[in-house]
């Protein structure tokens, strides 16, 4: 379980758990073909949440045209996609919603493995999980606090979909958040003459702390992407439609927010993402950190790259830096999260999960261990995805550190 300030911290690839990251830039889109074949042998379940809200969900299509588009040329507008999860006032009559869309999912089948060299190949029906939120349903007109997600380097946001119905749940607006280019794959409502296509795939391979400008250039996009996401959560608290295609929204989600309440989580990169942005942007007023590096890459190995300002300078507002003992780069992670506590006022913690390795922050942590009793994930690959530690250990374990965390610094309306 979780341990408080430990003196040995492994560290695992900020890109991806256990082996394989994000480096340099594709020339082609590897496992095109997995767009156009779904296997239907195993399909898995997301664990439900443990709070008294429904949940309803909705998505937004963001158009940023103040920059342009860091990964691919042809691109003048950055385009984001973000899933909102929300206390309903009722769910009856909207349907759950799946984790992925048919499409996603397809992507997903080739670009999984891609970044995550563990997960199977093929015998995994990933378009067939649900979540336990519901579409479209209608929001609790109760300002309640508001929390982003930013996933790890090459994970989409939709592998972040447990912690956030969770937070939801216990009345928490979470909206998570897929960085285009960066993410494994992303499915957009609609095409653009400049994007022909509707699912967007990772423009990254291997790992990107190799590459320091590319590591600069995918944080500090991230980091963009936030902070736009909440000028346009600013729009719609003010009662308008910031969705770009210009598709409905659910009943009072505009009602929902209470922007004065921010908090925000990210797993790997998206953890580097939460704890910069909130140091950038008075608005985000907590964030939790799980396991992302606070430095930036450095130039030549055995050096050392320039901490970020969040470590450098410290925080006056409540950071969380959660880790597991599964991690690879040990000494890595150390220096800048030991940078990060070395700060005399004591808004950094620090704690630290055993028995468990990178994915465990994410919905791997039940997953994996369903697709080793599948048969379709040896035991030595579930190991270096999530660690060995039980689903029923984990899973709760993390919930309750992400939720006790927000639940102290942004408790939320009863």
């Amino acid at each position: 379980m979780f341990r408080g300030k430990s003196t040995v911290l492994g560290v695992a690839l900020i890109l991806a758990a256990g082996s394989g990251g994000i480096t340099g830039i594709a020339q082609a889109h590897p496992v095109k073909e997995a767009r156009e074949h779904i296997a239907a042998d195993v399909t898995v379940q997301l664990p439900a949440p443990t709070g008294p809200h429904r949940v309803g969900v909705t998505t937004l299509y963001l158009v940023d045209r103040t920059r342009r588009d860091p990964w691919a040329d042809e691109l003048t507008t950055r385009e984001v996609m973000a899933t909102v999860f929300y206390p309903a006032r009722t769910v009856h009559g909207y349907p759950l919603a799946h984790q992925m869309t048919r499409d996603a999912a397809a992507s997903f089948a080739g670009m999984g493995p891609a970044v995550h060299p563990e997960l199977p190949a093929t015998g995994v029906n990933w378009a067939a999980t649900t979540t336990h939120s519901y579409t479209g349903a209608p929001a609790q007109a109760v300002r309640r606090p508001v929390v982003l997600y930013s996933p790890g380097g090459g994970d989409p946001r939709t592998m972040g979909t447990g912690v956030a119905e969770e937070l939801a749940a216990h009345g928490y607006v979470v909206v998570t958040i897929d960085h285009p280019g960066d993410a494994g794959e992303v499915d957009f409502p609609v095409t653009t003459e400049e994007r022909k296509e509707k699912i967007r795939e990772t423009v990254l391979r291997g790992d990107a702390r190799t590459d320091p400008e590319l590591f600069r250039t995918m944080i500090d996009t991230r980091i963009a992407d936030a902070r736009f996401v909440l000028d346009q959560l600013e729009i719609l608290a003010a009662g308008r439609n910031p969705d770009a295609a210009g598709r409905a929204l659910p009943q009072n989600l505009g009602r929902a927010l209470d922007l004065r309440r921010v908090g925000m989580y990210g797993h790997s990169a998206g953890g580097t993402t939460a704890a910069q942005t909130m140091y950038e942007d008075r608005r985000v007023d907590a964030a939790v950190n799980l396991e992302g590096y606070l430095d930036q890459a450095p130039k030549a190995p055995g050096q050392e790259g320039p901490l970020f300002p969040v470590a450098r300078n410290g925080v006056d507002r409540p950071l969380l830096l959660l880790g597991s003992d599964g991690f690879l780069d040990r000494k890595g992670l150390e220096r800048s999260w030991s940078a990060m506590l070395a700060h005399p006022e004591g808004h950094t913690h620090r704690r630290q999960l055993d028995n468990a390795a990178h994915g465990v922050f994410t919905d791997y942590a039940a997953l994996a261990p369903q697709l080793q009793a599948a048969g379709v994930m040896t035991a030595d690959n579930r190991v270096r995805l999530v660690g060995a530690i039980d689903p029923a250990s984990s899973v709760p374990a993390v919930r309750d550190q992400v939720l006790s965390f927000f639940a102290r610094h942004l408790p939320p309306a009863r």
